[in-house]
């Protein structure tokens, strides 16, 4: 893939990226539990369709200690039994933060609720920003990437 933009010699898209950068800083460092966190992160990739940010979100989760399995079956999480109530919450808010068109409503009052059972305000307001967040660096990725062949990991920074 060759880059269609290159983000670190604009000045906008430079400047604007080491924003982005701060704001996941303040994430990681949130009361949001990691994997979680990488397990969004993850989900809304995949159905962003960002290989840049599928294959360094599975990397940086198997790095913190998830386990290949659990990775695999992040797409098909709502029939895998591997995952916690807490995580299957936090995996539909991801769904449905991330598919926004696909719903004429949003995110629903059950998705939500199901979500507030399991995190706190502070994690909610975190879980939030992680989606928010996966989004914007998905989107940016998806439309300055050129696809040549395909995705082949190893290709960017």
């Amino acid at each position: 893939m060759e880059a269609r933009l290159n983000v670190f010699t604009s000045p906008v898209a430079a400047k604007f990226g080491k924003h982005l950068v701060a704001a996941d800083r303040v994430l990681a460092n949130s009361t949001l539990p990691a994997a979680t966190q990488e397990l969004v992160k993850l989900r809304a990739s995949q159905i962003n369709g960002c290989g840049f940010c599928v294959d360094m979100h599975t990397k940086d989760a198997a790095h913190a200690g998830e386990t290949s399995t659990r990775l695999s079956l992040v797409a098909a999480w709502r029939e895998a039994t591997v995952f916690t109530d807490a995580e299957r919450a936090a995996l539909e808010l991801a769904e449905q933060g991330t598919r926004i068109a696909d719903a004429a409503g949003g995110v629903t009052d059950e998705a939500w609720a199901n979500a507030a059972e399991h995190y706190d305000e502070e994690q909610l307001a975190a879980l939030v920003c992680v989606i928010a967040l996966i989004n914007a660096f998905n989107r940016g990725n998806v439309m300055v990437q050129q696809p040549a062949g395909g995705y082949r990991p190893g290709m960017h920074g």
